[in-house]
């Protein structure tokens, strides 16, 4: 059935997502894997073994091979080998859980003015020293480091290879494959030290090469990172990398809990995955880790004024600003190809996404004398990006919707934009990983911080990136500084401290974000340090309850410790009255200097009135002078999210691939996208199938011979779990010319029969 065609154009419109529309497309089970197939798979012990122990129980099985032995992060090791090998090693071993290799990537000054960086300058610790993060260690497991790099190479303090297996952490070079600088971006916003400062500008850096060639790398490598990083010893581990799976007990979750667990506090990005909901990833699902999202610091966004009507544009980070004072003409250039780009001198040109990088369709506009260059995205939604380079015209970004209806009316009618300039400053960043994490119903993100726009360290020079990547090592500064302030407080206080002092963030309208959104809100780094009381745990979650017909009671615990110098008074707020709810909060106390105590909250749920499956909100803690805001989470039963959503499908950002997303709630044990003759609705093939998905969503890209010949299809996008299979059904339209439209049914089926 597959074909391969120079140009395909893949045009989608879901249509439902209801399960009984999709009774109809019948289709046969996916295909079974291969017996043969090899994989790598985590093996966790349920108990202790000895390396000569693991190395015998992996030499009984003589087709197996032993690749890592983990001593610290975890208790157990990394086989390779067939799925009957190691399920039969599984009867052996006494596992607590067989995982397999998952796949990890990076998330990709004036920051940290926002968050106190500068207030902070002028503290000093117990020894009467600037706090700027000296003594303490600071572990950064990503790509690698340019540690020859002027802002970096006096913190740096070694590290090691964990990709080539040595101890030279160097940033991949482009000769050598996929170039990166993820690493070294990260390392600059924790502790440059030269022409930019970083959060914590005397801490010493030890680098672990995670991630290799395009900042990609496998999980037994992260974890084997996680494992170098608990033996050396280090105060801080940051880990601006993740996956798309939200569920808290994957291994490299379990690895990082473990690190805390040896005084090690931990600090991941919560995923670039936003704005929807159950996005956030492991490892920002691990409950011992600080788990960071996004926020923006103060920046520009250009509204692009066409028919009365104002678009939102996303600035591409490395983008010069927008700044146009005169309404300029709109053109569309198709991909963006030099062959597009005619009649673009002096206009801003619009262009859809795919087949080229965002780099090379600013390039070939500004060649082709064009003013700026706005590129809409192929599926739904927005897009953040970076380019590759500086260019001398703005490159921005458009959702999908707006992009259609604005080429539509290119296409009728000469359309000249104007400019406008708003300024936003301390909102969520679109693109910032929500949660809450399924299974425990925790709150994470735990804590936001600037994650768009932020200028650092790259080999060879300095580059603005976004995302939560660049969040995480704020609050991993941040982290360092508060070590050294303390250095008896472990990872709980440090954590504690930075939430009990954060700033809720409203959202665009002004209304508070839901505390599974922002955490306990955005950083200040000057409240953290001057705190007189810590709280703990910093966030509170009273599980899961199922529906019955009495009053359910739950009882949450907290301890409040004062860490100031005189004797303080603590009273709570009662929370927003909400019916079928009730509360009983202590009655108010006294604290002397270094006097902690323990509390009791309870919560009482009158199901048969209080309806919400999901209920957030924060309790208020009066410390003295001091407000402490403590986040709650509380689910009524399992959310009913549907199995499969928000599918979508474009080209790549390479010639001849595309991509689709789709998200997945609760995971699913077999997942597919069906193909079916549009008016037969006989089965043709399957576009791509798995096994054993995880929660969250999936990202995939697709090569152009793996789509069927020029043609209307129907698809469903299907996903089975505990019997249940919930569906979408689409339409997909491969048309020949290279031409996307979105039309209805009889139309497209029209053109393509001429």
């Amino acid at each position: 059935m597959k074909k391969i065609i120079s140009v395909l154009t893949v045009i989608l419109l879901v249509l439902s997502q209801s399960a009984a529309f999709a009774q109809t497309l019948n289709h046969p089970q996916i295909p079974l894997e291969s017996p043969d197939m090899e994989k790598v798979s985590i093996v966790v012990l349920s108990e202790e073994k000895s390396e000569e122990e693991i190395k015998k129980l992996v030499r009984s099985i003589p087709e197996l091979k032993l690749r890592h032995i983990y001593k610290y992060a975890i208790a157990g090791f990394s086989v390779k080998g067939k799925q009957a090998e190691i399920e039969q090693l599984s009867k052996k071993a006494n596992t607590s859980i067989i995982s397999p290799v998952n796949t990890y990537r990076v998330h990709a000054e004036e920051s940290i003015k926002i968050i106190g960086g500068e207030e902070v300058r002028g503290l000093f610790d117990q020894k009467n020293q600037r706090l700027t993060g000296k003594g303490v260690k600071v572990g950064i497991i990503d790509t690698g480091i340019d540690y020859t790099h002027p802002d970096l190479r006096v913190n740096y303090g070694g590290g090691h290879d964990l990709v080539d297996g040595d101890d030279d952490p160097m940033e991949t070079n482009a000769a050598d494959g996929e170039g990166t600088l993820h690493g070294t971006h990260v390392a600059g916003i924790i502790a440059a030290n030269g022409k930019i400062q970083g959060v914590a500008p005397e801490a010493t850096i030890i680098a672990y090469r995670a991630l290799g060639p395009g900042g990609s790398g496998t999980t037994e490598q992260v974890i084997a990172a996680i494992d170098q990083a608990i033996k050396d010893k280090v105060d801080i581990l940051n880990l601006s990398l993740g996956n798309n799976v939200n569920g808290p007990d994957l291994p490299i979750s379990m690895a990082l809990n473990k690190a805390v667990e040896k005084g090690i506090t931990a600090v991941t990005s919560s995923g670039n995955s936003g704005p929807n909901h159950w996005t956030v990833g492991s490892p920002g699902t691990a409950s011992r880790a600080i788990s960071v999202g996004a926020s923006t610091p103060s920046i520009h966004i250009p509204l692009l004024e066409v028919s009365g009507q104002k678009l939102r544009l996303e600035p591409l980070q490395g983008s010069v600003d927008w700044e146009f004072n005169q309404s300029h003409e709109m053109v569309y250039g198709g991909l963006g190809k030099k062959e597009e780009l005619k009649d673009v001198k002096g206009k801003i040109v619009l262009v859809e996404r795919g087949e080229l990088t965002f780099t090379e369709k600013g390039l070939n506009a500004f060649e082709a004398g064009a003013k700026a260059v706005v590129i809409y995205n192929n599926t739904k939604g927005n897009f953040f990006g970076n380019l590759e380079r500086e260019l001398p015209i703005p490159v921005t970004a458009l959702s999908k919707t707006n992009g259609e209806q604005l080429r539509k009316k290119l296409s009728k009618e000469r359309i000249f934009a104007r400019t406008y300039i708003i300024e936003e400053k301390d909102v969520l960043a679109d693109f910032s990983s929500r949660g809450p994490v399924t299974s425990t119903w925790e709150i994470k993100p735990d804590i936001v911080a600037p994650g768009v726009a932020i200028n650092s360290t790259v080999p060879g020079g300095y580059l603005p990136l976004q995302g939560t990547s660049m969040a995480a090592p704020h609050v991993a500064g941040a982290s360092a500084l508060i070590k050294q302030a303390h250095p008896d407080w472990g990872p709980e206080k440090i954590k504690a401290v930075l939430m009990n002092t954060a700033k809720p963030l409203l959202n665009k309208k002004g209304k508070p974000y839901r505390t599974y959104e922002q955490g306990a809100g955005r950083i200040q780094m000057e409240k953290a340090l001057k705190s007189n009381s810590l709280v703990m745990p910093a966030s509170l979650q009273f599980g899961k309850f199922q529906l019955a017909d009495r009053m359910h009671e739950h009882n949450g615990y907290l301890t409040v410790e004062n860490i100031s110098d005189s004797s303080l008074s603590y009273s709570f707020s009662i929370p927003h009255a909400e019916n079928g709810l009730s509360w009983t909060l202590p009655f108010s106390f006294y604290l002397k200097p270094g006097e902690k105590k323990r509390l009791e909250l309870k919560l009482a749920v009158d199901p048969n009135v209080f309806k919400k499956k999901v209920y957030d909100g924060t309790i208020r803690l009066k410390a003295g002078s001091q407000e402490i805001n403590i986040p709650y989470i509380y689910v009524l039963e399992e959310p009913n999210y549907p199995r499969v959503m928000g599918f979508g499908v474009g080209k790549g950002d390479k010639p001849d691939t595309y991509r689709y997303e789709v998200y997945l709630p609760g995971g699913a044990e077999e997942f597919g996208i069906a193909m079916f003759d549009a008016d037969s609705l006989r089965f043709i093939d399957f576009l791509d199938w798995k096994r054993g998905v995880g929660k969250g969503q999936l990202l995939q890209e697709i090569k152009s011979d793996q789509l069927p010949e020029p043609g209307l299809y129907k698809i469903k996008v299907f996903a089975k779990k505990a019997g249940r299979e919930d569906a979408l059904e689409s339409y997909l339209y491969i048309l020949p010319n290279g031409e996307m439209e979105s039309s209805s049914f009889h139309p497209i089926k029209e053109k393509l029969k001429k």
